[in-house]
């Protein structure tokens, strides 16, 4: 397939917005997950949250388009805005309007905005329901707002496969340059659901980790205390271009995309497989995909949401692909952040792909003893520093769906680091 070269990175995320911060807090091992303060919607209603940063409407949009915006879609469009200044690229300048498009993917969509709204109705009938709320809170309009502000007139899409939409947003871009569809394509995911009527549900579903006096310690990927995950916030939207189109204005590449699987596990509503047999054959896809074997792997970000089924049916995953005795490095970020449910792939790519461009690999947060069944080459206590020349970042969904993209380092001209991070 055609080369496919990240060149830009916007984020907003519980540990910051700029990538460096992102990234650093990641390799230092901190955490963004926090009780929601008074205020917050949900306030009372979760003990802990990834809680991301807030997003002034005036930043991302004018005075007069600001009004029922929701802030899934505000922070798709900061991290798109941030993504393309990053990328240094101006639609219409760099690249062609008709042969740039945006796939950015959400799980739920607008529903703090609809939860509001039907509170409006059931206090004021009819009348009290916005005008703006459709085009508020609908899935598309992540997409349809950075395509509106930024002049991209190409394909334009939002997949809502729940936690694997993020990734699989990117997969869509993928696919749209590998297929000489487009030079540019603007992807990733967004999600916003911290609000009392998803708390409830999950909370009553037994998910999400529960009994822990520090919020902080909550979020427990593969560990042997873990108990559930942790809901959380944020946005990442990815630049990705055809790497000649890329080397052709000068543009820096992170890391290259050069393969993705995608299976349904075909089980269940929520509960993956327990023998892991679709997220394996997820793997083993992109694998044969990009031409690469199991021990061409060096490092795995994998799903790692901190639940007792699914981390020990993605370890089962991992040793089917890769044996259980030498494996590659696997560790999550979602310990630091907690479970950006439709954003999270996208989140972790960004992750993944500063892994590889740097030569180095973050630890998982609050992992101190793997729990029975999640034995694997586990990054915790501290960083680790490794030239890897390919890599998988995994997102798997309620639903059955599973995304495995695959990272190598870039073929761009010019790389966005000229040296791997030191690890001290």
């Amino acid at each position: 397939m055609s080369g496919v070269t990240i060149t830009g990175v916007g984020l907003v995320t519980p540990l910051g917005r700029k990538p460096d911060d992102f990234f650093e807090g990641l390799l230092a091992g901190r955490t963004g997950v926090a009780a929601p303060p008074p205020g917050h919607a949900a306030h009372g209603w979760l003990a802990a949250a990834g809680l991301a940063p807030a997003i002034d409407p005036m930043e991302v949009l004018p005075p007069k388009e600001v009004r029922g915006v929701d802030r899934f879609v505000l922070m798709a469009l900061a991290a798109a805005d941030d993504a393309l200044a990053d990328a240094g690229l101006v639609v219409g300048r760099d690249a062609d309007p008709y042969r740039t498009a945006v796939a950015v993917s959400t799980g739920g969509a607008g529903l703090e905005s609809f939860e509001q709204q039907s509170h409006r109705r059931l206090e004021r009938g009819r009348a009290g329901v916005s005008p703006y709320l459709l085009p508020g809170m609908l899935a598309n309009m992540g997409s349809a707002r950075i395509a509106i502000k930024h002049g991209i007139r190409g394909y334009s899409s939002a997949i809502a496969t729940a936690c694997a939409a993020g990734a699989q947003g990117i997969v869509e871009a993928i696919r749209l340059i590998s297929a000489g569809d487009a030079d540019v394509v603007v992807c990733g995911g967004s999600e916003s659901p911290l609000h009392p009527t998803i708390a409830s549900a999950f909370s009553n579903a037994r998910a999400l980790a529960e009994g822990w006096a520090d919020p902080a310690e909550a979020s427990r990927p593969f560990d042997a205390r873990r108990n559930g995950f942790v809901l959380g916030e944020g946005s990442a939207v990815l630049v990705l271009e055809r790497t000649e189109h890329a080397d052709a204005r000068g543009a820096a590449g992170y890391a290259d995309l050069i393969g993705w699987g995608a299976t349904t596990d075909a089980h269940h509503p929520t509960a993956p497989r327990a023998d892991g047999e679709g997220a394996a054959a997820c793997m083993r896809g992109a694998l044969t995909r990009a031409g690469l074997t199991p021990r061409d792997i060096g490092y795995v970000n994998a799903h790692g949401t901190g639940t007792k089924l699914g981390d020990a049916a993605e370890t089962r995953a991992l040793h089917t692909v890769f044996g259980a005795a030498d494996g590659p490095a696997v560790s999550s970020v979602k310990g630091a952040t907690g479970h950006l449910l439709g954003a999270s792939g996208a989140v972790e790519a960004v992750a993944t792909a500063l892994s590889v461009a740097r030569g180095v690999l973050p630890p998982t947060v609050n992992l101190d003893t793997p729990g029975p069944g999640c034995e694997l080459d586990h990054v915790h206590g501290a960083p680790r520093q490794a030239a890897v020349q390919a890599a998988l970042s995994n997102s798997f969904a309620f639903g059955g769906h599973n995304i495995s993209l695959l990272f190598a380092p870039t073929s761009a001209a010019t790389a966005r680091f000229a040296t791997a991070t030191t690890v001290n």
